[in-house]
């Protein structure tokens, strides 16, 4: 009902803007898909949630979305404002794409049928509940992955999908028939993480203490106004900067902004105010930053 009330009488629930909109969208560079050192993990921002997650001579790409759109028609409210830092087919071969829940700006079909007409037929990690769903579009190698559980399918490595607070649904009459997750890669030695979408909650609390300090964490800081209604289902920098600290994290870079207007603040606000709240919580610009698209940081085991 909050959603309906936003779109179709925004003078009830709309924030102020409180940083005009003069940056726009977010910066942007091709991406360097090169391998990382030995040792060493590689992580690539392809806009919006998208990653593509390198290392232990793997690939694993995360929410990967590269259609003009993120919406079931093209709506020109939902189209993409930067453009891929890559094409699709740069980034195969891929071990396993991880998808954190099924709306349009997570999960592309699109995307996912090109990947595997030019790679093969890859390994899908899903959260619980889109199995079934996922394999009737025609995706075979789908194993589901409830909220505390692993999978183990890559050797070396486990995924963990961890809880968030969220919703799913791809139209008006599948709404939360799965569920949504972030996940959590460990190799033994280093942890990265991408948190999902997610209103603030206790799981973040939760993951902290179930698994220790995280190494490299995307956390979403977009997609929050009016805070009325995205309150529940999606960070604001502020609270991105409490998630960090909960899950104790070495490292992070914003995600969820800059690719697609989804929300009402202006698409240059997201990093102002993460810039404001790392300042006033003593976090260096240097442990949670802004990056451009295609963008690319290396982590390694702490020494």
């Amino acid at each position: 009902m909050d959603i309906l009330k936003w779109k179709l009488m925004p003078w009830l629930v709309r924030d102020r803007a409180e940083f005009p909109d003069l940056k726009g969208p977010a910066g942007w560079q091709v991406a360097d898909l090169s391998a990382p050192s030995d040792g060493e993990w590689k992580v690539t921002w392809l806009g919006h949630a998208s990653f593509l997650i390198q290392g232990r001579g793997r690939r694993l790409l995360v929410d990967p979305v590269f259609s003009s759109h993120c919406s079931p028609v093209p709506l020109p409210s939902l189209r993409r404002l930067v453009e891929p830092p890559c094409a699709v087919a740069d980034l195969t071969p891929v071990d396993a794409v991880l998808l954190t829940h099924s709306h349009y700006d997570h999960l592309d079909l699109a995307t996912l049928r090109e990947l595997m007409a030019v790679g093969g037929d890859c390994q899908i990690l899903v959260a619980e509940g889109h199995g079934g769903w996922l394999r009737g579009k025609g995706f075979h190698r789908v194993e589901e992955v409830r909220w505390g559980e692993c999978s183990d399918l890559i050797d070396g490595l486990r995924i963990h999908s961890t809880p968030a607070q969220h919703f799913t649904a791809r139209s008006l009459r599948d709404r939360n028939r799965g569920h949504w997750c972030g996940w959590l890669i460990d190799d033994g030695e280093v942890k990265i993480w991408h948190a999902g979408d997610s209103g603030y909650c206790d799981a973040f609390l939760e993951i902290g203490g179930r698994y220790g300090f995280v190494d490299f964490a995307m956390i979403p800081i977009g997609a929050y106004s009016p805070r009325s209604v995205m309150r529940a289902m999606h960070l604001n920098p502020r609270e991105a900067v409490r998630v960090f600290s909960d899950v104790q994290c070495r490292f992070a870079v914003g995600m969820h902004w800059g690719t697609f207007r989804l929300t009402d603040e202006p698409m240059g606000e997201p990093p102002e105010l993460l810039r404001l709240e790392c300042e006033k919580a003593g976090l260096g610009e240097d442990r949670f930053v802004i990056g451009k698209i295609g963008e690319s940081w290396t982590v390694g085991p702490v020494t």
